[in-house]
């Protein structure tokens, strides 16, 4: 199918480009270009973008594989943000910069400064495409005054008003119902799906491996009941996640990416906990490419809002939104034929 064709490439690129060994050297101050510019040349930075603007014009489900492989890699650039930020600029007849773009909603000040807390992936972005209360904002991560927030990639950024009133303010319109948070929960529900994949497989083989009074400690009933419940969080995850990049065009349905983003971002703490317990004390070292994942479950668990934040979202919509039962609201939400 042509959806493998895609995840396919994204898989191939992504072994050769994102190695362990060159994400803790970008986590650790180096450069992202050499990666940026693989990635870019690839044509996976404008996949979205229209065809009659020099893109490839796919749909979010088109997509969905390459964000879960680019979760499965812990991938440390901004991919799937510049792919949105990108279409978004281009539906809206903007230039659009080179580079890699961040997203993130920010607050207006009294003094018309804007603050941003924290940018996702900020660190090595090179413009942040803001989302705020007067519109939006195409702002240069250069400009910025910096603040590091908690994951080491994330940061918190800061343009002060005269660097506002003359940063271009693309007229970028969305549907009704939808900001710039429902896009990119959509899109980290996907990375989480393919790391939560990657974090299970790599747990499983583990448990496999290691050798405990003769035998494989998977052989144990406790670690395999372990096994089990990572696993139904896991493939849980991965289908609401699917859910919420599911038909046609760039715009998701908000309340399928609410039950997208709550499931996986609630199978990251449990699924990140019971990995580290089956791996045991060795998981946390710095030396072993587990944490490089399941940092990241921890991080993308509270992007664009946790799981509390999205349940709110779903009982909001049966409560005064959704004229039915629950049945028909949860028949609706995970028909993907509608």
């Amino acid at each position: 199918m042509e959806d493998d064709l895609f995840a396919d490439a994204a898989r191939q690129l992504l072994q050769g480009e994102c190695t362990p060994a060159r994400v803790r050297a970008i986590e650790a101050g180096g450069s992202p270009r050499a990666l940026w510019q693989s990635l870019e040349q690839a044509g996976f930075a404008d996949a979205m973008v229209p065809e009659h603007a020099g893109g490839a014009g796919l749909a979010l489900a088109q997509l969905f594989d390459v964000w879960s492989q680019a979760g499965a890699h812990a991938l440390p650039v901004p991919l799937g943000e510049t792919m949105l930020a990108r279409a978004l600029l281009a539906g809206a007849g903007a230039e659009r910069p080179p580079g890699a773009i961040a997203l993130a909603q920010g607050l207006l000040q009294p003094d018309g400064s804007l603050h941003c807390a924290p940018v996702r992936l900020g660190a090595v972005a090179d413009s942040v495409l803001v989302q705020h209360a007067q519109g939006w904002s195409l702002l240069p991560v250069a400009q910025a005054q910096s603040e590091p927030a908690a994951f080491c990639l994330d940061v918190n950024l800061r343009w002060s008003a005269d660097q506002v009133r003359a940063a271009p303010a693309p007229a970028i319109a969305l549907p009704d119902g939808l900001d710039l948070r429902t896009l990119q929960a959509g899109l980290v529900a996907a990375q989480l799906a393919g790391a939560l994949m990657e974090v299970f497989q790599r747990t499983l083989q583990y448990a496999n491996d290691r050798q405990q009074f003769g035998r494989p400690i998977g052989k144990f009933q406790a670690i395999q009941h372990q096994l089990a419940v990572m696993s139904e969080h896991v493939f849980a995850a991965r289908m609401a996640a699917r859910l919420g990049c599911a038909g046609q065009g760039l715009f998701p349905d908000r309340l399928r990416v609410a039950v997208a983003k709550a499931r996986c971002s609630q199978a990251a703490l449990a699924v990140a906990e019971a990995a580290h317990a089956i791996h045991g004390a060795m998981g946390f070292t710095e030396e072993y490419d587990l944490q490089l994942l399941t940092r990241r479950l921890h991080a993308w668990r509270q992007t664009a809002g946790s799981e509390s934040y999205w349940h709110g979202v779903a009982g909001a919509a049966l409560v005064h939104g959704h004229a039915g039962s629950t049945l028909d609201l949860i028949r609706s939400t995970t028909d993907i034929t509608s």
